[in-house]
């Protein structure tokens, strides 16, 4: 499978867009959607210059595709609906994929799923953030019903 446009949009959603390189919650350089390194492998620096939301998009669908949709696809042995894929690459793309998540998942445990879904990946260096924790709850409520 393939991420799908909403996929992506909600990914973009989340990440909020900066055109010059800054430093997410974890203290990783960043730039555009959330992304910390470019095609080519290099890593975003802080002296790197700014780039526009279209080459944010280029990036951030090239790395989706490349980094984020390879893990999904390995650790995914069920089939899923298009916009529970949407999620897991969205959760893989923020937590670069949990081995727990994919147990309940291929087992088709979705009251586990519900809960760990939520409960974890919540945090940055121990914090809250209550960004996460809506992205998280988004993220669930979407995995379960679809796109509203």
């Amino acid at each position: 499978m393939q991420t799908s446009n909403k996929g992506v949009n909600f990914i973009k959603k989340y990440e909020g867009f900066k055109s010059k390189p800054y430093r997410c919650p974890a203290g990783k350089p960043t730039i555009g959607y959330g992304c910390r390194l470019y095609e080519n492998g290099r890593l975003v620096t802080m002296q790197d210059e700014p780039i526009t939301e279209e080459r944010a998009t280029e990036l951030l669908v090239h790395l989706i595709r490349t980094t984020f949709e390879p893990i999904v696809n390995k650790k995914l042995k069920v089939k899923l609906d298009q916009h529970q894929y949407d999620m897991l690459v969205s959760h893989t793309f923020n937590t670069g994929g949990s081995d727990t998540l994919f147990k309940h998942v291929n087992n088709k445990d979705w009251t586990n799923v519900a809960v760990w879904w939520t409960s974890t990946y919540i945090t940055s260096n121990g914090v809250r953030l209550p960004g996460l924790v809506n992205r998280r709850k988004e993220e669930l409520d979407t995995f379960m019903k679809g796109y509203e």
